[in-house]
């Protein structure tokens, strides 16, 4: 048993809190959220992206939704920007990005940029934010049409533009967010038909991680044939890493077992397993393994570290799958490592005199740029303060409307 004491639910609140004050300057002029740097200040010389407004709609919901002052009205400008800026008004669908005038950066629609609008327009729908319904009916209708893939139960990486022509690539991180939004999806508008589809990829993966030892693939081919060797010579791509991520590992441990509480008896078999399975190896692979404490970012299929900067996200991933695994087992194990990884988030990754957390580390644990310069996303550490004290079904923002929010007192002293 460890000696660590995690931290509070009172202290965990006022985290969150805090996190949520830091990116209060977040809406960007041209609509949208902007990347934020060190300070919380926005870099407007960045594209506005969808994948961040579309999390700074969820987490500024979830805050609104927590009664935190001033949450609402940033939730309802970011989510305009996703209505109006990022929107692709002649094909339908979501640039990947816009620069400052408005102009999209680049012409594909991304499966993993729709998902997280998804995501954002429920927790929206859910906070009653305006214009949420409509976005949500949109988000909903395009990823049926262009990015859930039938007889197989997966999901399309990419398109063009136009959604004429599909990337011959599938990747598990579109994927796994796209099972974080159908189950958000499934709860808001009681449509079982999106929890089915959770199950559907949730059971693909159980299968890839028993094959794999834990270690799961991430790209894949058209036909889902599996390519280990992808990125190879850019081994720190922020989205397509060459190897076995270890915050995706952690990830999906804890949403397989959103899956299994959301799915009751129609669960697949083996989500609780395999969630042991990737927690455990992510663990043994990544977790303090070459001098230091912290998780590498990615290692070889033999387990063998390949980038080893520690990324915030990758720490609080931890600990919201520590979290869930020790609040559906009770074993005392999980409890160790989320006070563990809680006290290295506070010693290196908290930011206590300019805001949020450091993004990225070096392999010493000190700040480093080279991947995600500046803090610009708030959705990983606002879940970690949210996820430990919430139940494994429903999603974060239907939880939270129904009061549930500081009632579980689940691993807090």
């Amino acid at each position: 048993m460890s000696d660590l004491v995690p931290p509070s639910d009172d202290w965990l609140d006022a985290e969150c809190r805090r996190l949520l004050d830091f990116g209060r300057r977040v809406v960007h002029p041209v609509g949208g959220a902007a990347w934020l740097d060190d300070d919380g200040e926005p870099d407007l010389a960045r594209p506005v992206h969808t994948w961040i407004t579309s999390r700074t709609v969820h987490v500024f919901s979830l805050g609104h939704l927590l009664g935190v002052e001033g949450c609402a009205p940033i939730a309802a400008a970011t989510l305009d920007g996703l209505r109006t800026t990022l929107h692709d008004a002649e094909h339908g669908g979501w640039f990947t990005a816009v620069d400052a005038t408005g102009a999209p950066t680049g012409t594909a629609k991304s499966c993993y940029d729709h998902a997280f609008v998804m995501l954002a327009a429920s927790s929206a729908v859910v906070a009653g934010i305006p214009g949420a319904p409509a976005l949500l009916a949109d988000a909903t209708a395009v990823f049926e049409r262009h990015f859930w893939e039938e007889p197989v139960g997966r999901v399309v990486d990419e398109w063009d533009r136009s959604f004429s022509q599909s990337a011959p690539y599938r990747g598990l991180n579109s994927s796994m967010h796209s099972v974080e939004a159908v189950l958000a999806v499934g709860d808001v508008t009681g449509e079982r038909r999106w929890h089915e589809r959770a199950g559907r990829i949730a059971s693909y993966v159980v299968a890839l991680a028993e094959a794999h030892d834990g270690r799961l693939p991430e790209h894949f081919g058209a036909d889902w044939s599996v390519d280990l060797e992808l990125n190879r010579d850019r081994p720190d791509d922020p989205f397509k890493p060459f190897g076995a991520t270890i915050g995706h590992g952690l990830e999906w441990a804890r949403l397989l077992l959103h899956v299994d509480a959301t799915l009751g008896d129609d669960a697949p078999a083996g989500l609780l397993e395999t969630s042991r399975l990737l927690f455990a190896r992510a663990a043994a692979d990544g977790w303090d393994v070459d001098g230091a404490p912290g998780f590498v970012y990615t290692t070889d299929w033999d387990g063998m570290p390949v980038v080893r900067n520690r990324m915030h996200w990758v720490a609080a991933e931890g600990i919201a799958a520590a979290a869930a695994l020790h609040r559906r087992t009770s074993e005392e194990a999980y409890a160790d490592r989320y006070a563990q990884w809680w006290a290295y988030v506070v010693e290196h990754l908290r930011d206590a005199d300019r805001g949020s957390w450091h993004h990225e580390l070096d392999p010493r644990n000190r700040p480093q740029a080279s991947v995600w310069p500046g803090k610009p996303d708030l959705y990983h550490a606002v879940q970690a303060t949210l996820l430990p004290r919430l139940p494994l079904s429903p999603s974060l923002a239907s939880a939270l409307a129904v009061g549930r929010g500081r009632a579980s007192g689940m691993m807090g002293a």
